[in-house]
This record gives structure tokens, sequence and C-alpha cells, in this order.
């Protein structure tokens, strides 16, 4: 597997810190084990953002090369374990609220695996195509699956931005996992919201396509700060040069076939930091999360329609 990538983070224009961070896997441990790509968006303000983002950068990169198994979709899921466990007791040592989006590709052979917590996304691109690998950990993505609202009633919510999964925000984290075959020529792009608030799928692609990776880099920042810039932005391509077991024919996006798995190492406790706990307005949700919140907004629901219809059960 031979790889390049490009990548820039920038505050935007309506943040005073930079809370985003990214890391690269990289030397002989990279040939060895795979090449990881990591993008991270911290939560808890000025410092402790920057805190959580940092230690989830250099935990993934650290123990993902420190578990030399040839499982390495185990590795990467692991690794956001450990981060997850270093940002969650910083936050209960220091009572500090923090927590960090994450976002990770590791490449080795002719293998692309993606692992994700939060809202930062992890996209292929192909043959001008695109695809996004991984899933939000959102409310409103929460609510989309459940059926409770459109895509494009997504944007026009509140909360859109309300996570439901974060790294260091609970003792144990949900990891999300995507392994896929890619070949050369395709591109993988990690980026925080500050960039996907801004950039649809087609600029992307027509940015991606027509650009070399740093150039790319640089015309992806712009144009989200061209555009308001409304939170700190980051953006990472890598480049697949070569692979291992190239295939003879390119097989397109719509065909791609796309493993998809949840990995949650044995709970350790029930306990919640207080600090942590203010991070988010809901608890992890998985799928079946999903159903909790439609029966609850359901119940809420009705007991509005039978205020309106004068059938009030909550008077004196």
């Amino acid at each position: 597997m031979k790889c390049s990538h490009s990548a820039r983070t920038d505050v935007g224009r309506h943040r005073e810190h930079n809370e985003d961070d990214y890391g690269v896997g990289e030397g002989d441990q990279a040939a060895e084990l795979g090449h990881v790509f990591v993008v991270c968006d911290g939560m808890g303000g000025h410092e402790a953002g920057e805190i959580a983002s940092h230690m989830a950068v250099e935990h993934i990169i650290t123990a993902f090369y420190g578990l030399r198994d040839d499982e390495r979709a185990v590795a990467l899921s692991l690794a956001f374990e450990s981060a997850n466990a270093a940002i969650f007791n910083e936050g209960t040592r220091t009572s500090i609220s923090m927590g960090t989006t994450g976002v990770a590709a590791a490449l080795r052979n002719d293998t692309c695996i993606i692992a994700n917590v939060g809202d930062s996304r992890a996209y292929l691109i192909r043959d001008n195509d695109i695809r996004q690998i991984s899933r939000d950990h959102s409310l409103v993505n929460e609510q989309i699956a459940a059926g409770m609202i459109t895509v494009a009633d997504a944007d026009k919510m509140y909360y859109r931005h309300v996570i439901t999964r974060a790294l260091g925000h609970q003792p144990d984290v949900v990891v999300d996992l995507f392994s896929f075959p890619v070949q050369p020529n395709d591109r993988i792009l990690l980026a925080t919201d500050g960039l996907i608030n801004h950039v649809n799928d087609a600029e992307l692609v027509s940015i991606i396509g027509q650009s070399s990776g740093s150039d790319a880099v640089e015309r992806l920042i712009d144009t989200a700060n061209e555009r308001g810039g409304s939170d700190n932005i980051t953006a990472l391509i890598v480049s697949v040069d070569a692979v291992d077991n190239a295939v003879t024919s390119a097989v397109p996006l719509a065909r791609l076939a796309i493993t998809a798995t949840e990995f949650a190492a044995e709970q350790t406790s029930g306990t919640y930091s207080t600090a942590s706990m203010r991070l988010l307005l809901a608890p992890q949700l998985s799928w079946q999360g999903a159903g909790l919140s439609v029966a609850l907004l359901a119940f809420l629901g009705s007991i509005i329609l039978l205020g309106m219809l004068g059938w009030w059960p909550f008077h004196n």
C-alpha cells in the first residue's frame, strides 16, 4: 500500500480558538501495521476542547501501533477505547467538561478501515463520485433513521448539531467500523463539521477531483471560510497511490461492498462523570435507542394535542 496525504486545520471566522486537531501515523510502523489518519473536533470550550481533541489524536495513533495484532480493525477500535478512557478520566479528575468527536482511516494492503464516534465524517471519492462512509452520531440522524424527519428537515432543526456519541463522554464508548477495498486513485476525506456545514457533496467531488491534495485542502477551507467559517475547519485528504492486490477492473461506488459493524469493549461501569454529562443533551443512542426517541416524542405530542383539545390532564 502506498498513499500520500494533505491536511490543514483552520480556526474559521467566528471562533477565537481552534479545538480541532488531526494526526498521521508515519514511518516503519505505518509500512508494517498500516497507515492511520485521525481527525477530531473537541468540545468543552477553550482549553478543554483543545485538550480533548489532542489527547484523542495522540492516544489513537499510539494505541493503534501499540497493538500488533493482524486484526487492524480491532486495533483501531481499541485505540478509540483507549482515547475515550483517557479523556473521560481527565474530565473526571479535573471536573472540566470535555469531549471530542473522532474519525480515523487505517489503510493496509488493499483495505481501508474507517472508525468514527460523533459527527466528523469520512468520505470516499472515486471516479467523480462520492460516498459518505461514516455515520453521523447526531440526534437528527437518529430521527432520520427512525423515520421521524427527512434529510431536508434536518438542516432546519435548531438541535442539528447535538451529537449522541463522543469520546470522553462516558467511561465506555461504542465505535462504528466500516471496511472496504480501495483501488489506486481513490481519495478519502476526513473532515469536521466546520467544513461539511458549508461545502456540499458535489462541491467536495469537484474541488478534490480537480486539484492536487494540498491545493484541494486549501480550496476546501477557503470555500468554507468564504461562506461564513462558522466553526473550526479541518480537512485531511488521503490519496491511494498503489495497493498490494489491485483489482483488474474498477468498482463503481454504487456497487462497492462496505462491511459495517459496531465495536464496544466490555462495559466497565455504569457511572458517568458530572463534567462530561453536561456535554450532550442526549445519552449515547444505538439504532435501538432511536425507538426510545420515537416513543418519547409520540408521548409528548399526544400530551400537547390533548391540551389543544382542552383535555389537559395536568391541571389543578
